[in-house]
């Protein structure tokens, strides 16, 4: 749903165009789908990886280099259309907790695993740099390639850090990886970021794009379903031996969310269709 609909808005209008506060209606929307996701149980793969999450997070805030390039993001990552830093973050975290757990079944060393987590969570940080431009995985890829260079990083290490970028985008051809170690920083960065298309996409990502654009309340209704069918499109693209195994619930639970809230939608918000 994130996706398909972001690309719909974006041939809509310009995106330079300034954002508005959100509409009354759209904030009661959001209001009544997180009590819906609240009810919910949370993804499986949050319990059955606790403690890799809270590995992952220290990594992420203690390591020198992250912090500074969380620092740099935090300044150039525009925040206001369901794709900023909150979502950076939350990509940044998960995907470590995978390369945590394929790590393991790699082979990788304790040591060789934990700068493969600092590299799949530079790409986290950086994923959606360019997220308003037609073409965001592409200019990001490179937005990012120009930006490492002042970064502790080896070159080959940056190669795999953009490359994971170029091939983030769902339903894209992939830029080949000619290494087993690049190919799984940009499959543990892909999964981590369709974990988003559950719960995430009905709390915060959706509303953020159409305050974002100011969409009026018809043309979302009307590409509603279109979008609710993307989401079970994502659901089979899972990368990862974790995310095959665990991505398809975050993407149940955002697609019995989004029934959930058409149902209310329908009900509650008929007058203002």
């Amino acid at each position: 749903m994130i996706d398909a609909l972001f690309r719909f808005l974006s041939a809509m209008i310009l995106i330079e165009k300034i954002p508005k506060a959100m509409p009354p209606v759209y904030a009661r929307m959001r209001q009544r789908a997180c009590q819906i996701v609240s009810r919910l149980p949370q993804p499986a793969f949050y319990r059955d990886f606790s403690p890799l999450l809270e590995i992952s997070r220290n990594y992420f805030h203690t390591n020198p280099v992250l912090r500074n390039l969380y620092a740099f993001v935090s300044e150039h990552l525009e925040d206001d259309f369901g794709h900023g830093l909150d979502h950076a973050v939350k990509v940044t975290v998960d995907a470590g907790v995978l390369m945590l757990i394929e790590g393991r079944r790699f082979g990788y060393s304790h040591a060789y695993t934990e700068q493969r987590v600092i590299i799949v969570q530079s790409a986290g940080l950086l994923h959606d740099i360019k997220r308003k431009m037609k073409h965001h995985a592409a200019e990001g890829a490179e937005y990012a390639r120009r930006t490492l260079r002042s970064y502790p990083y080896a070159p080959d290490e940056i190669e795999d850090i953009c490359l994971a970028i170029r091939n983030h985008e769902a339903f894209q051809p992939r830029i080949n990886i000619n290494t087993r170690e690049g190919a799984l920083i940009a499959d543990c960065l892909y999964d981590a970021d369709k974990f988003r298309w559950g719960p995430d996409n009905f709390s915060h990502t959706v509303w953020d794009m159409v305050s974002f654009f100011n969409l009026p309340l018809s043309e979302f209704l009307s590409r509603y379903p279109g979008a609710m069918e993307g989401l079970l499109k994502i659901r089979q693209t899972f990368r990862t031996h974790t995310g095959k195994a665990y991505g398809p619930e975050f993407i149940d639970l955002g697609i019995a969310i989004g029934k959930e809230l058409l149902d209310v939608i329908q009900t509650d918000f008929a007058v203002n269709s």
